[in-house]
């Protein structure tokens, strides 16, 4: 794998593109606390273009399955660019609603560029590989964070915030140049018997094929879980900032949580030995609750660090685990519409934690709204899980097995 140019290329783009990402980030709450005072009111700002990601989703998966994913990869990379741009005239003027008109660009650009690069990578590693591939690429996505986080705090306390911004322009700019790069067999999988031709089919076709294969059914269900932390991420680490009087935190959180989801997606590959597919994403899941549950001794500065290590670390295991399973069960010529859905799905449930979380966050405080969080998520496990024995759905596939709907 390791001896393959494309491997390296994704990789490394990744890389200078989470810098570019992560200052960005930085930059977005920093603009909001000084301009936005309430909590539900950043959570809509920010919602507005989960919402353009949600509408533009079903044309984004039937454009990715009938394009060559390097155009898709391409466009969506200008796209971003032109988003940067959109976001210095707000720093400029002074306006959020040019900040809104960023955030839609830049969650439109994500609706394309993710799921044609999750459709791209089964067809530039070999199936073997796909574990290795998937945890390395969030691995670098990770150390990406945490250095462009940590840059963004220095960088914040000598130069100025649309300095970030620049820096976000540039990483997108080298992104592109190695996206141009790229070489992916576009033919690879196509072809299969028995499947619906992509191009005389539409978006609605994902639906008969989760039927058919249950267990990338249950494991995408599985994946909605964590997205009660992550979807109020920033929202929390605001709140704990203020609670803790320490704008330095949000540095250590986010690096934290970073390098304990690399030492999972390191630990999982020896956890992949030892425990089965169904034991991992369980298990993992419960872990997720519990460092939901940690966020209620928010006054002690070691627990706030040690539940977001505990959360980076089940993730760490569990995102890469969950994409082995879509990667290899989900017949490659749907790959696209299936990553598509899967991100509208994600930013529907990211749209209604985030406008929830701004509310409690307003009415009950970050310590009860953690509570809250933790229980719905120990208590979804235990449905999904006894769900999951009754209707029989193996998540294992045995070796030199065919993936057939009958196997899983």
């Amino acid at each position: 794998m390791w001896r393959n140019r494309n491997v390296w290329i994704i990789l490394s783009g990744e890389m200078i593109a989470g810098l570019g990402l992560w200052t960005g980030i930085i930059g977005n709450l920093e603009f909001m606390q000084e301009k936005v005072p309430s909590d539900f009111v950043k959570a809509m700002i920010l919602s507005v273009g989960l919402l353009a990601g949600i509408l533009a989703g079903p044309l984004a998966g039937k454009i990715i399955d009938q394009s060559r994913k390097k155009t898709v990869l391409i466009v969506s990379g200008i796209g971003r660019m032109a988003s940067v741009v959109l976001m210095l005239l707000a720093l400029q003027t002074g306006s959020i609603a040019w900040m809104i008109a960023f955030v839609i660009g830049i969650q439109l650009s994500a609706t394309f560029y993710f799921p044609a690069l999750q459709s791209a990578i089964p067809l530039v590693v070999k199936d073997k590989d796909l574990l290795t591939m998937n945890g390395m690429h969030m691995n670098v996505a990770t150390i990406a964070r945490v250095a462009g986080t940590a840059l963004a705090g220095v960088m914040l306390v000598y130069w100025s915030l649309s300095s970030l911004y620049f820096i976000s322009f540039i990483a997108y700019g080298i992104l592109l140049l190695f996206t141009m790069s790229l070489k992916i067999d576009e033919q690879q999988g196509r072809g299969r018997a028995g499947v619906t031709s992509p191009q005389k089919s539409g978006f609605m076709d994902v639906f008969p094929v989760l039927k058919e294969f249950p267990a990338v059914g249950m494991t995408l269900v599985m994946t909605l879980i964590p997205l009660l932390f992550l979807g109020s991420f920033n929202l929390i680490v605001i709140n704990v900032s203020e609670i803790q009087q320490m704008a330095s935190i949000k540095g250590l959180i986010y690096t934290f949580e970073g390098v304990a989801f690399m030492l999972g997606s390191f630990a999982i590959k020896w956890i992949a030995k030892r425990w089965s597919t169904t034991q991992i994403l369980f298990f993992f899941a419960m872990i997720v609750g519990l460092s939901e549950f940690m966020l209620f001794f928010a006054d002690h500065l070691f627990m706030i660090l040690s539940s977001f290590a505990v959360l980076g670390f089940s993730l760490g295991c569990f995102f890469p685990t969950a994409m082995v399973i879509f990667q290899k069960r989900m017949p490659k010529e749907y790959h696209g519409r299936f990553f598509s859905f899967r991100n509208m799905l994600e930013r529907v449930v990211f749209q209604v934690v985030l406008l929830t979380a701004g509310a409690f966050l307003d009415l009950i405080g970050l310590q009860t709204m953690m509570i809250i969080f933790s229980m719905i998520s120990i208590t979804l496990t235990g449905i999904f899980f006894f769900t999951m024995k009754r209707r029989k759905i193996i998540l294992e596939q045995q070796p030199g097995e065919p993936v057939t709907a009958e196997s899983v």
